[in-house]
């Protein structure tokens, strides 16, 4: 008999974009790769493999199975790439396939948000495109040009989630929540209607990308010259230690590589690469 495998693949994400603070998310065209099979035994799994299949079991009131999970891929580990939520979601998705999907999308996506703790990263690595994460609703989400390019400078060290945000005041100035509203709300714009011209000077972030700037200091100079060489604009992918860039075409894209290849520490990796409109995807 044929032990039960289902695999799918999840894509890399960036998440937040300036100043769309836990909101914000792009699918990338990297990805991982989750294969779940079922055992006749118990296996030992890391904690957050066995944290997401415990709350799927709890919500579907199915009885627990042990499974084994192996994971393949080029997310990088902690590096403001969802690496996570592609293990998390790889998880819930597989298990409710192997269970012949009593969940719906939307549920899945809701468990996502209950491990990750928001929906930035979870929203387009489930949906794909651009997408807005709203609490306690379901995100909207949008396609973007196959056009666009998106430029990573992924340097060799990781950042802590939860180290990053304990960098994090605990109140800002009215004028700064108001100036992210602002931008946010072009940024957002822009996306939907496929404006993209829009979305110069809109990624100026007010409410953590200074604050987290000490763990990445070179993040500042990088964005600067991004633009300087035509990028639509930058940002600091998640809570880093990625620094994503946006530009309109290939040849941007490349002059953008080629000026950070100027500020990056040693040992850094350079990727172009294109957003993911699918999102997750049931491979067999």
């Amino acid at each position: 008999m044929n032990t039960p495998t289902v695999t799918v693949t999840i894509p890399a994400t960036s998440a937040n974009l300036g100043p769309g603070f836990d909101s914000f998310g792009i699918a990338l065209q990297i990805f991982n790769k989750i294969h779940v099979k079922k055992e006749e035994s118990p296996v030992n799994l890391p904690s957050m493999l066995k944290e997401a299949a415990a709350l799927f079991f709890s919500k579907t009131s199915i009885t627990p199975f042990p499974i084994s999970i192996n994971i393949e891929g080029d997310v990088p580990s902690a590096r403001g790439l969802g690496s996570s939520v592609t293990v998390r979601l790889g998880v819930l998705l597989s298990l409710n396939e192997l269970m012949q999907r009593p969940l719906e999308k939307k549920e899945l996506y809701h468990l996502a948000v209950m491990l990750e703790g928001h929906g930035d990263n979870a929203a387009p690595a489930l949906f794909g495109g651009f997408t807005i994460a709203r609490a306690q609703r379901e995100p909207l989400c949008y396609p973007l040009s196959s056009e666009l390019r998106f430029i990573l400078l992924i340097p060799d060290f990781e950042v802590s989630t939860v180290s990053a945000r304990k960098l994090l005041p605990s109140k800002v100035p009215i004028k700064d929540a108001a100036a992210n509203t602002a931008d946010a709300a072009v940024i957002a714009t822009a996306f939907a209607t496929g404006k993209y011209e829009l979305l110069r000077g809109a990624f100026q972030d007010r409410l953590h990308q200074p604050f987290r700037e000490t763990l990445i200091p070179y993040l500042s100079e990088a964005l600067v010259a991004a633009e300087s060489v035509g990028a639509l604009g930058g940002w600091l992918s998640g809570s880093g230690s990625t620094i994503a860039a946006i530009a309109e075409n290939q040849k941007i894209a490349e002059e953008v590589v080629s000026v950070f290849q100027k500020i990056a520490p040693p040992e850094s990796q350079f990727i172009i690469t294109q957003v993911n409109n699918v999102g997750a995807t049931i491979v067999s």
